[in-house]
């Protein structure tokens, strides 16, 4: 038979099959059965094993300190876990079983704190839904509702868009864990990660992926939700007119946290609609390509890397969202800009507003926990620390002119001074002590804690009377947690104990007892703390709830902070890298003057970059086809004048000595190769897959960087793909996209002279002393040769498999056929002399070297002159075979 406590922990655990259950008891977090074996290796503690009744024998067991839980709980979730926490609800009495239930349930996108939770960037937790019926399958033309929310800073966002744009924006946001409807209306169990959705496959990248019922994605039913959550008797007033799906999505987010969380719905702010058509679309693809957030070689590699140099978690978290998010409108953009120079002409100002944010707590979610009932002392005093550098940030706005962005920031001062009033200047972790609060702040409280130090005095106060009386100068007082506070004798004096001593607990070295007046001041000593203990908490949340009236207030002056952080950062990017100014038109051409690569400029020794003009549209070219050696910055070329775009459209100066933007609606990049085999895609099929969507979706105003189109099928091939899709941007209905195209196929530069808005350019390169040098600059028109043997050669390819290209390059250049024949066989030797017998054309080099030969005259030199020529001439046919020496 089964303890009660057993009972219980089965009864729980059947109510969240699809998480660890972690039980509360005493000052630790127990898992059993299962649940224990995996906790146990994925913390790397002791398994154990007690008995919870006759018929269960021993169960294993697994535990972690109540204390230490957030850090036990970051790796759970970390290695992929939802983890149930049963609290207790009371303190044991050693004769009742306490109560216990599932208070939260942690998973990616609900974590509140630790290194899960990315201090400059959000926590999205995100629901899809495809319009229509939520339960049936997906279908690729689709729309899709998208809400996001981090309910650590209370934003809730909603979106309706595209299939195709879907992954593209669930890449911009890199949510921790994605939301989508198990297909089938019918099937409405709870399922854990992992389940049959009808997300489309791949769309979620890395995030975790729940499988929630249909019926929580219902537009009829969220709405209802919605309306009840913000007392509101319309959703048109937050501008979701029309949104049903995402609307759907944004209920089954409630329902989720509802769940799990439901304390994080205090924290959600009205939901807000983000208008797809206001920002520049970027796919997947382009969010890799450009490398915005992440990077093959490290997190240093990036763009955020860059430029991200905010000083607090609101201000990293708007530079991020402004960068995934560049606009679309001029007017906006300009306006961003000008936040921006006020910075940079005021460096005064921006060094005292960044030293003023230097290690800020974040306001944001400092007030999320705040409204979730989540916020100790601790906290609390962090918020206030928050909220006093503001009145610093704003006078250091309103000297660099920016007077509006100031005032908001001056909102919160409220908040600030009943921080300020109420809370003590060191409050300790937790409450209980008496010493979270200011004193006079509330007057029960300090009452209380005038008793129950008057107590504790009157505890040393018995203990010194106790030894005077008895004569025992070994005795002392005592607490223990389950007996109380006790007398205590060594083992040696017990026998001199008074009479009125009763004994309570025997020792190796010590015997204890009880005693009447000790038992009477116990009394008080324990009912005042618990009183005070009791008085503290109320009026803490007396303050928190003064806090919370505050809310929409803070909200605005976080939201201020992180806009003055934010510009400030880019300001400082800018002085740093030298960037300018971009001039930003609704329309037109695309002109960057001295144009550079932010990441790789910085990575390099100053003025080592070699800066490019790029000019696109207008009457400069729509499309350039782009040739030269492969090594020689064609691909940096191609991804700067991107970035530099984005840049420029998020609101930041660019790395250019000037640049004229006329703004795009899209960028779209098929840039570097890579397998998907696991979708079963060659690379070839996912470049062409990547280059169709392109054909389908870029416009007049979008820019298109594609490299290398057509690599990986056979040379006629490739080389017809790739002039079909230069024809297919060329000729598009509604207008040319400006296209930068980079490839290794010559022929395509005849292009320039069959269609009108085609031109060439090419990446210079020099040949000195024989060695080919690569200038990193863009010239115009067609390079003439590609240099890939000398880059296989620099490539460390054998030297004889190089001599050997060069030849048969030869050849093929002077358009004979023998290079087709078959390799001969045998022995390295003879092999050299059948290669050597073979009708070559001589190369340049090799001409140079008959010429040099068939001009000495022997007879006019000196035996010494004629064999240092001789070695001299040796020396150079041996660095034309690439031999040493």
């Amino acid at each position: 038979m089964s303890t009660p406590v057993r009972r219980q922990y089965l009864a729980l655990r059947a109510q969240h099959p699809d998480a660890l259950l972690l039980f509360r008891m005493g000052d630790f977090y127990e898992a059993f059965d299962e649940d224990a074996a995996v906790v146990a290796e994925t913390l790397g503690i002791a398994l154990t094993s007690r008995p919870l009744g006759r018929d269960e024998g021993r169960v294993p067991m697994a535990g972690v300190p109540r204390h230490a839980i957030d850090r036990y709980l970051e790796q759970l979730v970390a290695a992929g876990h939802r983890v149930a926490l049963a609290e207790q609800l009371g303190d044991p009495d050693g004769r009742t079983l306490v109560e216990r239930r599932v208070t939260r349930v942690v998973t990616p996108g609900t974590v509140e704190e630790g290194a899960l939770l990315p201090a400059g960037g959000h926590n999205w937790l995100v629901a899809v839904a495809p319009e229509g019926d939520p339960g049936g399958g997906a279908d690729g033309g689709r729309r899709w509702g998208l809400a996001a929310c981090d309910a650590t800073t209370g934003e809730l966002e909603c979106m309706t868009l595209e299939e195709a744009a879907l992954a593209g924006e669930l890449a911009r946001r890199l949510p921790r864990e994605v939301l989508a409807p198990r297909p089938g209306a019918e099937r409405e169990a709870a399922d854990g990660g992992g389940a049959e959705t009808a997300l489309p496959e791949g769309a979620a990248g890395a995030a975790r992926i729940t499988a929630r019922p249909a019926r929580e994605f219902a537009p009829a039913g969220a709405e209802r939700a919605l309306r009840e959550r913000y007392g509101v008797a319309s959703l048109d007033g937050f501008g979701l007119r029309g949104m049903a799906a995402a609307v759907g999505a944004a209920g089954a987010l409630l329902a989720y946290l509802a769940e799990g969380w439901p304390e994080a719905l205090a924290n959600l702010r009205a939901p807000r609609p983000i208008e797809d058509a206001s920002h520049v679309g970027l796919d997947p693809q382009t969010v890799r390509t450009l490398e915005l957030f992440e990077s093959p070689a490290g997190p240093e590699a990036s763009l955020i890397a860059v430029l991200d140099r905010t000083r607090t978690g609101p201000g990293g978290r708007l530079l991020r969202a402004r960068l995934a998010r560049p606009l679309r409108d001029a007017a906006e953009a300009e306006r961003r800009l000008g936040e921006v120079a006020a910075w940079l002409e005021a460096p005064l100002e921006r060094a005292a507003l960044r030293r003023a944010l230097r290690g800020l707590p974040d306001p944001e979610r400092l007030l999320g926990r705040v409204r979730a009932g989540s916020a100790g002392p601790r906290q609390l005093a962090q918020l206030r620390t928050a909220l006093a550098a503001l009145p610093e940030a704003a006078a250091q706005a309103r000297a660099a002119g920016l007077g509006a962005l100031a005032d908001e920031l001056g909102l919160a001062a409220e908040a600030e001074a009943a921080l300020a009033a109420g809370l003590a200047d060191d409050p300790p972790a937790e409450t209980g002590g008496g010493l979270a609060l200011r004193p006079g702040f509330a007057p029960e409280v300090d009452g209380l804690r005038a008793l129950s130090e008057d107590a504790r005095g009157a505890l040393t106060a018995l203990e010194a009377a106790e030894r005077e009386r008895t004569g025992l100068a070994a005795l002392k007082i005592g607490y223990h947690r389950v007996f109380g506070y006790y007398l205590e004798l060594p083992r040696g004096r017990a026998g001199e104990a008074p009479g009125g001593y009763e004994p309570r607990q025997t020792l190796a070295g010590a015997q204890r007892y009880r005693y009447a007046p000790l038992s009477e001041l116990e009394d008080r000593i324990l009912g005042a703390r618990e009183r005070l203990a009791g008085a503290e908490r109320e009026a803490l949340a007396r303050l928190c709830a003064r806090v919370a009236a505050e809310g929409a207030a803070i909200e605005r002056a976080a939201a201020a902070l992180a806009r003055a952080d934010a510009a400030a950062a880019l300001a400082e990017a800018a002085q740093e890298g030298g960037y300018a100014r971009p001039r930003l038109l609704p329309a037109g051409p695309i002109r960057i003057a001295g144009g550079r690569h932010p990441v790789i400029e910085r990575r390099l020794e100053p003025g080592a970059f070699v800066p490019n003009d790029c000019e696109l549209g207008g009457p400069g070219p729509d499309v350039v086809v782009l040739t030269g050696p492969n090594m020689g910055g064609k691909s940096t070329y191609l991804r700067q004048t991107a970035l530099i775009v984005l840049m420029a459209q998020a609101g930041s100066y660019v790395p250019a000595e000037s640049a004229e933007l006329g703004m795009v609606d899209r960028v779209f990049t098929r840039v570097g190769a890579s397998d998907e085999l696991a979708a079963g895609r060659s690379t070839f099929m996912r470049e062409m897959v990547e280059t169709a969507e392109i054909l389908r979706r870029a416009g007049e105003r979008s820019l298109v960087v594609l490299d290398e189109v057509g690599r990986g099928t056979s040379t006629g091939d490739g080389l017809a793909i790739a002039r079909a899709v230069v024809e297919a941007l060329h000729h598009r209905p509604g207008g040319t996209p400006r296209t930068l195209f980079a490839t290794h196929y010559r022929e395509l530069t005849a292009l320039a002279g069959l269609l009108p808005r085609v031109a060439n350019r090419s990446v210079a390169a020099a040949e000195r002393g024989g060695e080919v040098v690569f200038l990193h600059r863009i010239e115009e028109g067609a390079a003439d040769r590609a240099y890939g043997v000398h880059v296989a050669a620099l490539a460390g390819l054998p030297r004889a498999v190089v001599a050997r290209a060069r030849e048969l390059l030869a050849q093929i250049e002077a358009g004979g056929a023998a290079w087709a024949a078959e390799s001969p066989a045998g022995p390295p030797a003879a092999a050299e002399a059948a290669q050597l017998a073979l009708p070559v054309p001589p190369a340049p080099a090799e001409l140079a070297l008959i010429g040099e030969l068939a001009d000495l005259e022997p007879d006019a030199m000196s035996p010494l002159e004629a064999l240092q020529r001789l070695y001299e001439l040796r020396a150079e046919a041996r660095r034309g075979l690439g031999r040493e020496g």
